[in-house]
């Protein structure tokens, strides 16, 4: 049998007659506090990071952010759109370091005694645009001072995101727009989409990031 209105009110009225304000507010706010550090426990903190950098250089940031994310057990979504598309070919092998326009870049050199390594060597920019070959210097002594350094490859890291199932999407307007095929890339690519797309992930990050 239905209970009428007036009889759940008497009820509740009944409940409530004991009870003084004080002891109502105490209930809530434990019962809220109870809540939200439930909720707090049980989030998983996300990141999504918009990668529009292809040099070997800025390859390292997003790879590194994502694996560690990943490692702690956090959701990650990597964006690559215009040159950072380069970051999901098949061979990373040709990825170059652009010291042009990047003055704060440090010239260190692999080898040598301690104090010779120590010296940061500001090359200037007229010098970085006029030597012949000097892209190719400045990518080889890099990847003389990571593995000296012990630093993995970026190939590694990105294998490393792949393996923590890291998301992997590219951008398919800059696709289209650069003429390449999906067959250019990894298979690990997870979807070809827009910014349209991208944003409501990223609306919903804890931490958002653009490299």
């Amino acid at each position: 049998m239905a209970i009428a209105k007036h009889e759940i009110e008497q009820q509740l009225r009944s409940n409530l007659n004991g009870l003084e304000l004080a002891d109502l507010n105490n209930w809530f706010d434990s019962r809220f506090d109870e809540k939200m550090q439930e909720i707090e426990e049980n989030h998983v903190p996300s990141l999504s990071i918009v990668v529009t950098k292809g040099t070997l250089d800025m390859a390292y940031p997003p790879f590194i952010l994502a694996s560690t994310a990943a490692a702690l057990g956090w959701k990650v979504d990597l964006f690559f759109t215009f040159y950072g598309l380069e970051l999901l070919k098949k061979n990373l092998d040709g990825l170059m370091v652009s010291p042009l326009g990047n003055p704060a870049m440090p010239m260190k050199m692999p080898f040598g005694p301690e104090w010779f390594k120590s010296i940061n060597w500001n090359v200037p920019n007229a010098v970085m645009g006029n030597v012949p070959g000097f892209e190719n210097i400045a990518t080889g002594l890099m990847k003389k001072t990571v593995k000296n350094k012990g630093v993995a490859s970026v190939q590694e890291l990105r294998e490393a995101c792949i393996e923590s199932e890291v998301n992997l999407v590219a951008c398919q307007m800059t696709v289209d727009l650069f003429g390449f095929e999906t067959s250019d890339f990894i298979p690990e690519v997870a979807d070809w989409i827009g910014a349209a797309s991208f944003l409501p992930i990223a609306q919903k990050s804890d931490v958002g990031l653009f490299i």
